[in-house]
C-alpha cells in the first residue's frame, strides 16, 4: 500500500481546513450586533418537527405556545411558520444534512422551535443540528438544570460551533491503519461563549463561573480555551473564574457535598454535550431538559435528547414525554422578550413535576404526551 499518497492527501486536506477555520475566525471579528426583538414588527417562529418522536412532541409544544401567544398570533405580532422536510428520509434522499430549500425556510425565521433529528451512523452526512448551528452561527448552547429540592440551580454555556463537532465529518484515515479527527478552538469563538457565560452570571447575581477543560492533556485547544476564558473574566470583577477538568466534574456533579456550590459553567463543545446530559439526568432525565442555541441574529430551541426512532417503530410515539420541548418553549419565550409568559410556563412545569399527578413513562402504563400537555396548560 502506498501510504505516502494518503499522507499527501491528508496534508492537503488539513491545509484546506486550516484556511477555512481561519476565514471563520476572521468573519467572527466582523459579526453583526445582536438582534433586538423589541424593535421587530413581527417575530417569525419556525416550527421544525424533525423525525422520530420529534413531530409528536413538537406538536404538543406548539399547542402550549399557541395557548400562551394567542393574542400575539391573532394580532400579527407573532407568526408560527411550519417548516417540513427535515426528516431523515428526505435528508438521505437528497444527500444533505439540511436540504437547501429547508435551510432557506429556516433563514426566513427569527427563531426556531425544533424537534429531534436522527443522525446516520458512519458515512459522511453530518448532524442536521451541527449544520444549522454552523449556518446560523448559533455559538452558544445554553442548558439550564434546576432541582430546588436538591439545591441545584445550574446553567451550562456550551460552545456550539467548534471543538470536535465542527470538523467531525472531515477527518482523515489510512485504511486499516489509522484514523484522525480534528478539534478546533478559535480566539473569537471562545471569547464570545465566555462572555455569554459571564454576562449571564453578572445579570443573575452569580459569583462563580466554572471553566471545564482537559487542558492538562489537550494542551493547545483546551489550553487556549481556558486561557481566553480567564482573559474575559478580567472584565467581570467580583465573579470568580475556576478551572475544573472534565472527568473530575462528571464525578463532582453527583456528589451532594460539593455540587450545590456550582452555578454557571462554560465548556467546549464535546464536554458541554456530555456533562449537561449528565446534569439533565440528575434533574429527572434528558427528557426533562430543554436547550437553547443562540447567535447574534438567529436562535434555535430544542430538546437535548435524540429522536427515539425505536419508540416510533414500536408504535409508542404518543407516549413520548414532551417535557423537554416545553422547557425549550419556555426558553424561546424568554429569549424573544415574553418573560412573563415564560415565567408562567416555567412555574406550570415545576408544579406538574412536584404534584406528579400524571407520569409520562414512554409506555402505555403512563400518560400520553397530549394528556401531559393538557395538564401543563391547566396550570398556566
Amino acid at each position: 500500500m502506498n501510504y505516502n499518497q494518503y499522507i499527501d492527501e491528508a496534508c492537503e486536506k488539513f491545509r484546506s481546513l486550516l484556511v477555512s477555520q481561519l476565514e471563520r475566525q476572521n468573519k467572527m471579528e466582523k459579526a453583526k450586533d445582536k438582534k433586538d426583538f423589541s424593535k421587530l414588527g413581527k417575530i417569525v417562529i419556525g416550527i421544525v418537527g424533525g423525525d422520530g418522536i420529534g413531530p409528536a412532541i413538537t406538536n404538543h409544544a406548539v399547542t402550549v405556545l399557541e395557548n400562551l401567544l394567542d393574542e400575539e398570533i391573532k394580532s400579527g405580532k407573532v407568526e408560527l411558520k411550519r417548516i417540513d422536510g427535515l426528516t431523515i428520509e428526505n435528508r438521505e434522499r437528497v444527500g444533505k444534512a439540511v436540504p437547501d430549500e429547508v435551510m432557506k425556510e429556516i433563514k426566513s425565521c427569527d427563531v426556531l422551535l425544533k424537534g429531534p433529528t436522527t443522525t446516520p451512523k458512519g458515512g459522511t452526512m453530518e448532524s442536521a443540528n451541527v449544520t444549522i448551528r454552523r449556518e446560523l452561527d448559533l455559538f452558544a448552547n445554553v442548558r439550564p438544570v434546576k432541582v430546588p429540592s436538591l439545591g441545584i440551580d445550574w446553567i451550562f454555556f456550551r460552545e456550539n460551533t467548534e471543538g470536535e463537532y465542527a470538523l467531525g465529518s472531515k477527518g482523515v484515515e489510512i485504511p486499516e491503519k489509522l484514523a484522525m479527527d480534528f478539534k478546533v478552538t478559535t480566539k473569537g469563538g471562545t471569547e464570545r461563549i465566555a462572555r455569554a457565560a459571564f454576562d449571564h452570571a453578572k445579570a443573575n447575581g452569580k459569583n462563580k463561573v466554572a471553566i471545564i477543560t482537559k487542558a492538562n492533556v489537550i494542551k493547545k485547544t483546551d489550553g487556549n480555551f481556558s486561557l481566553i476564558c480567564h482573559e474575559v473574566a478580567k472584565d467581570y470583577p467580583g465573579i470568580v473564574a475556576e478551572d475544573y477538568y472534565a472527568d473530575i466534574m462528571t464525578a463532582s456533579l453527583i456528589k451532594p457535598a460539593v455540587r450545590t456550590s456550582y452555578q454557571v459553567f462554560v465548556l467546549p463543545n464535546l464536554y458541554g454535550d456530555i456533562i449537561s446530559d449528565e446534569a439533565a439526568e440528575i434533574q429527572g432525565g434528558v427528557g426533562t431538559a430543554g436547550s437553547a442555541n443562540i447567535g447574534n441574529q438567529y436562535a434555535m430551541f430544542e430538546a437535548i435528547h435524540g429522536s427515539a426512532v425505536r419508540m416510533v417503530e414500536d408504535g409508542r410515539e404518543q407516549f413520548a414525554d414532551p417535557s423537554s420541548m416545553f422547557k425549550a418553549t419556555e426558553m424561546l419565550l424568554r429569549h424573544i422578550g415574553y418573560v412573563e409568559k415564560a415565567d408562567r410556563l416555567e412555574n406550570a412545569l415545576i408544579s406538574c413535576q412536584q404534584e406528579g399527578q400524571l407520569k409520562v413513562t414512554g409506555r402505555a402504563n403512563g400518560a400520553t404526551g397530549a394528556d401531559y400537555a393538557n395538564y401543563v396548560m391547566s396550570k398556566l
